[in-house]
C-alpha cells in the first residue's frame, strides 16, 4: 500500500515556498522605498533599526475585513479586501502619533490560488507604499477542509513607533476643544453584517454598480495626520472611527466627558437606500455616517485642523457632560 504525502493532503508546501518568492519579492519591495528592513527578508522573524528614535514607544495593531469580505469575493475585488485590510490595522497606529513601520499579514485558504494571493498582496502593498510601511512578511496557510472553496480568511498586524514625548494622551482633552471630522469613502470596513441583510432582503432595490460603489476600501488617513503636524496643530487626540461608530469611537477615550456633535445627513452613493432600511438610532451606533477619522484639537486651532485634509468639517464640541450626543441633517 502506497504512503501518503502531505500533497496528497492538500497542502503543497513547494507552491506555498514559490508563493513568498515569487509573489512576496516583487510586490513587497515597493513597501520599502524610505524605510528598510534590519536585515534580510524571510527568515523566521523580521526586525528594524530603531536608533533613529531617541525614545522609541512600540504601538500595534490588528484587524481584519470583517463580513465584507463576503462581497469583496463576490464581486471579485481582491485588492480591495487588501487595502481594507492593511487600512484598518494602520489607522488604529496612527491614532497614537506614531509612525506605521511594519506590516504583517494573515491569509487562510482552502488551496494555493496564486492570483487571488498575488492580487491581495498587490492591494496590500499599494496602501503600505502610500504611508511608507513595510510588507515585513507573515503567513499563508494552506487549509483544505477547514476553510471551504471560495472562502479566504484574512488577519493583518501592523507595528508603528512614536517618540515617548509625542505619544498622543487623550486626557489633554479639555472641555471648548473641538471636534474636525475627515471624510471616509463609504462604510469602510465596519457593519457589513447589516448591510448585508440590507443587501439580501431588498435586492432588487440595489445594482452590482451601487454595490460594488458601497465596497470602496477603508482609507488611509496618513496624509492629513502628516498635514496636522507639519501645520504645528496642537492634536490632542485621534479616533479611527471603525465598528460602534462616532459614540463608542470617542467615548473610549474621553473619561467623564462627552461631546455634542452635528452631522450632515449621509448622501454617498446608494448609502442612503442603505439606511433608509435601519433603524435610524442604531446606524449612529454601526457606521461612521461618512467620517472615518476625528480629530480633537483646541479651538485656536480650528483652521489648521479644516486646511488639513479635502472635505475636512467642524463636527463638534467637547462638553462637561457624559456621553457622545450626535445629530444628523
Amino acid at each position: 500500500m502506497s504512503k501518503l504525502t502531505y500533497k496528497e493532503s492538500g497542502v503543497d508546501t513547494k507552491a506555498a515556498a514559490a508563493l513568498v518568492t515569487d509573489v512576496f519579492g516583487d510586490l513587497r519591495r515597493r513597501t520599502e522605498t524610505k524605510r528598510k528592513l534590519f536585515g534580510a527578508f524571510g527568515l523566521f522573524a523580521a526586525a528594524y533599526d530603531l536608533s533613529d528614535y531617541k525614545e522609541p514607544v512600540i504601538v500595534t495593531g490588528c484587524d481584519g475585513v470583517g463580513t465584507k469580505l463576503e462581497l469583496l469575493l463576490e464581486h471579485d475585488m481582491l485588492e480591495t479586501a487588501g487595502k481594507d485590510l492593511v487600512a484598518m490595522s494602520v489607522n488604529d497606529v496612527l491614532t497614537t502619533g506614531g509612525d506605521p513601520i511594519l506590516f504583517l499579514d494573515y491569509i487562510g485558504i482552502g488551496r494555493i490560488d496564486k492570483s487571488q494571493i498575488t492580487r491581495l498582496i498587490a492591494g496590500m502593498t499599494d496602501w503600505l507604499a502610500a504611508c511608507d510601511c513595510i510588507l515585513a512578511g507573515g503567513e499563508t496557510a494552506e487549509m483544505p477542509g477547514i476553510v471551504p472553496d471560495g472562502m479566504i480568511e484574512l488577519s493583518g498586524f501592523a507595528i508603528g513607533a512614536v517618540e515617548k514625548k509625542e505619544l498622543l494622551n487623550p486626557e489633554r482633552v479639555e472641555v471648548g476643544d473641538i471636534l474636525v471630522g475627515y471624510p471616509s469613502d463609504g462604510f469602510h470596513a465596519n457593519g457589513w453584517s447589516l448591510v448585508r441583510r440590507v443587501l439580501r432582503e431588498h435586492a432588487a432595490e440595489f445594482t452590482a454598480e451601487e454595490i460594488k460603489g458601497m465596497l470602496a476600501p477603508t482609507r488611509l488617513y496618513h496624509e492629513e495626520v502628516a498635514a496636522l503636524k507639519k501645520a504645528g496643530a496642537d492634536i490632542k487626540a485621534m479616533a479611527h472611527i471603525t465598528g460602534g461608530g462616532l459614540t463608542e469611537n470617542l467615548e473610549r477615550f474621553l473619561g467623564e466627558k462627552g461631546a455634542d456633535l452635528a452631522i450632515p445627513a449621509w448622501n454617498l452613493g446608494a448609502i442612503p437606500k442603505v439606511l433608509a432600511h435601519c433603524d435610524a438610532a442604531g446606524v449612529i451606533d454601526t457606521f461612521n455616517m461618512g467620517w472615518g477619522w476625528v480629530v480633537i484639537v483646541p479651538a485656536a486651532d480650528r483652521e489648521k485642523a479644516l486646511a488639513a485634509g479635502p472635505g475636512a468639517r467642524e463636527l463638534g464640541v467637547i462638553t462637561a457632560q457624559h456621553g457622545v450626543r450626535v445629530t444628523v441633517g
